[in-house]
């Protein structure tokens, strides 16, 4: 199969995936939050909250199957990876919008993962991750395309994985910091006051999202943008040699 083939595929199946999800979080929506999506979170019961937790990680061993079954070799199966997932990140928020009319805008605040623990941001921010998931997947598989000994160098990888390491922090920090310092209110039942920590759980249903560390998030996609250019000039430099 060639490439605009294989990728008009992926495209497809990432945005019927994308559809999917969608489907899922308008039934959650309509249980749990019938006036519309706000935080802080409302409170499932355990098998829900097990079986989602279990649908997000099914996703992404489903999206990192395509990308195998798809590659032709390990640079082309993780590529082809990150491009369904930005595919079906973006059409789930199309279809968010096409179905509920949500989110009001690029800022609105948004859950974005739950593992390990509550990834928060304005809905911009996985959007802009996406665009750059589908600019690293497409460089990388048009060059490994034209010479297969083309991969991605050590200090590319550090780059990469430092990048989204740093993306991620910005998702998590605020949230992380808010379950360390709640303390569980006064309850005469089980004799609990300040200075009582919570559970994990208890925190997050009671955290709501008003500050977003931008400079985190910029310094964290500047170094998987500078991965990008980097690995694309070395690249282009190979093919250039060749000729």
């Amino acid at each position: 199969m060639n490439l605009k083939r294989l990728f008009l595929w992926l495209t497809f199946f990432s945005i019927a995936m994308g559809f999917l999800e969608t489907a899922v979080v308008v039934y959650l929506r309509a249980i749990y939050y019938p006036h519309g999506f706000d935080f802080p979170l409302v409170n499932m019961n355990n098998s829900i909250a097990i079986t989602e937790l279990g649908r997000e990680a099914a996703t992404i061993i489903m999206l990192v199957g395509i990308g195998i079954l798809s590659g032709k070799n390990p640079t082309q199966r993780f590529a082809l990876f990150l491009y369904s997932f930005a595919i079906w990140d973006i059409f789930y928020y199309v279809f968010l919008k096409l179905l509920l009319n949500w989110p009001e805008s690029l800022f609105t605040w948004d859950i974005l993962f739950l593992i390990p623990l509550p990834w928060v941001g304005p809905v911009i921010c996985p959007c802009i991750i996406s665009l750059s998931m589908i600019l690293l997947s497409s460089t990388l598989v048009y060059f490994n395309d034209k010479s297969p000994a083309i991969k991605v160098k050590s200090k590319e990888w550090i780059l990469f994985i430092t990048g989204s390491v740093v993306v991620i922090l910005s998702f998590t920090i605020d949230c992380y910091k808010f379950i360390r310092s709640y303390e569980l209110p006064p309850s005469p039942v089980l004799g609990e006051g300040p200075g009582v920590r919570s559970t994990a759980l208890t925190a997050v249903s009671h955290f709501i999202p008003h500050h977003f560390d931008w400079w985190i998030f910029w310094l964290g996609e500047g170094l998987i943008l500078t991965a990008i250019f980097v690995f694309f000039l070395r690249a282009k430099s190979v093919i250039s040699g060749a000729k």
